[in-house]
């Protein structure tokens, strides 16, 4: 399960976990994000970046996603739980979707959000998860 952030690291020259990114995604591994992460890359892409272009990419990674089957969808039940978890762990409800999806669908969260995701242990890097499964 991928959160936004690593989606927008496969774009941004200068974020230090672009290359694992790429590695990730362009991998054997099944892939999956929340059908939030449109909203969210597309918010970064346009008003922090002010690149069209890249918004239109990442939107085309996330429904090349969508067309494998990685697409979990923002319904009542997953909000509940994402509200109950942002609200037990003082995160936003936005990172507590993508936790609640991964718990969800029994799938391991990889963020690049280190001070809220990964230093709590709700999340691994994507070089960690490159040297936990190796990609051919």
């Amino acid at each position: 399960m991928l959160d936004a952030s690593v989606l927008l690291a496969s774009e941004d020259p200068n974020d230090v976990h672009r290359a694992a990114t790429v590695r990730l995604l362009h991998g054997e591994s099944a892939l999956a994000t929340l059908d939030l992460a449109f909203y969210e890359v597309t918010n970064v892409a346009i008003r922090a970046w002010r690149d069209r272009v890249a918004a239109e990419r990442l939107r085309e990674r996330i429904n090349a996603l969508a067309g494998d089957g990685g697409l979990v969808r923002a319904d009542l039940q997953l909000l509940s739980v994402a509200a109950t978890i942002a609200d037990e762990l003082g995160i936003s409800a936005y990172d507590a979707a993508y936790v609640a999806a991964a718990r969800r669908t029994d799938s391991r969260l990889v963020s690049c959000d280190v001070h809220d995701l990964v230093s709590r242990g709700l999340a691994d890097l994507p070089d960690d998860v490159l040297v936990d499964h190796p990609q051919s």
